[in-house]
């Protein structure tokens, strides 16, 4: 693992995750986040539809994923879960752990 400092690395996706979950109508979805390095952290962005959705900038990557998951419930998406899929270009084969989110009352 290299020890450069956030601030030197290259910018750019550096992870994908899979999120599945039900949307505000109840309907089962299953998409992409896309996990990006930025001057200040990880930032997660996943597209639903017409919908863009954009997560805090975060010091992890598994911060900046909790954040997109909180915008996602703060629109009424719920039974979330998420799990990493590629690292770089590496596949991990689907042998991640799915992480899961309560939903928020």
């Amino acid at each position: 693992m290299s020890t450069l400092p956030l601030s030197f690395k290259r910018e750019g996706v550096v992870e994908r995750h899979q999120i599945e979950g039900t949307d505000p109508s109840d309907r089962y979805f299953n998409r992409s986040i896309q996990v990006s390095r930025v001057a200040q952290g990880y930032q997660a962005k996943v597209m639903y539809e017409a919908l863009t959705v954009e997560g805090e900038t975060g010091t992890t990557v598994g911060a900046a994923v909790k954040s997109l998951v909180d915008k996602l419930q703060d629109l009424g998406f719920r039974r979330m879960r998420t799990r990493a899929n590629f690292k770089g270009r590496r596949y991990l084969a689907e042998k991640e752990t799915w992480l899961d989110y309560p939903d928020t009352p």
